[in-house]
């Protein structure tokens, strides 16, 4: 992400309990990939830039979400109670 003043949308499907986070504009055209299974990245085709991520199942997978923002060098700031996801 090259824009200083990133903004970032979060979607949370409490039945479904998947996690969905966009930074920025959407690609105009991206490729999704799932680096492992139900977690998913999408990429704009031009630039490379992460645009997306999904996390299936993920009240279990919160520390994922940790790793995989590290791997790819995104500074998200971010802290999770998954207890509040119960509610």
């Amino acid at each position: 992400m090259t824009e200083e003043n990133q903004t970032y949308d979060i979607y949370y499907d409490k039945e479904g309990d998947f996690l969905e986070l966009t930074f920025g504009e959407p690609a105009q055209e991206g490729t999704t990939e799932e680096i492992e299974k139900g977690i998913f990245i999408t990429r704009d085709i031009n630039s490379k830039e992460i645009k997306n991520i999904g996390i299936l199942d993920f009240k279990k997978r919160v520390e994922v979400l940790k790793k995989i923002l590290q791997k790819v060098n995104l500074d998200f700031p971010l802290e999770i109670n998954v207890a509040s996801l119960e509610k």
